[in-house]
């Protein structure tokens, strides 16, 4: 099991990613979150080819097709968490955090 636990910023929405290989090459999700956005995505997306997910050569991920039926923002973070949770769970990717640092200055 892969875990990404996403807070998105500003919007003070969290969202829980539980990312599980169901034993037959796809990944199951569990999104939990605040955000009814989110939420939205969730019932769309419960089950996905991590394959797909890794790479763009194979077409767009699931997760990203979705996000704008769903999603009002497109610098929403929780598409990323969810493919990093998936890349996890599929042995693609090492369990490292990520971050993004924002600010604004006038100078």
């Amino acid at each position: 099991m892969a875990k990404a636990e996403i807070c998105a910023g500003v919007c003070g929405f969290n969202t829980t990613v539980v990312a599980r290989a169901d034993g037959n090459g796809r990944i199951d999700l569990q999104i939990e979150s605040d955000c009814k956005s989110v939420r939205k995505l969730a019932d769309e997306l419960t089950s996905v080819d991590p394959w797909k997910e890794f790479s763009w050569r194979r077409g767009n991920p699931e997760t990203l097709a979705l996000a704008p039926e769903c999603l009002a923002h497109p610098a929403c973070p929780v598409p990323s968490g969810i493919i990093k949770a998936v890349e996890i769970e599929a042995g693609l990717a090492l369990p490292a955090d990520v971050s993004i640092k924002l600010s604004k200055s006038d100078e």
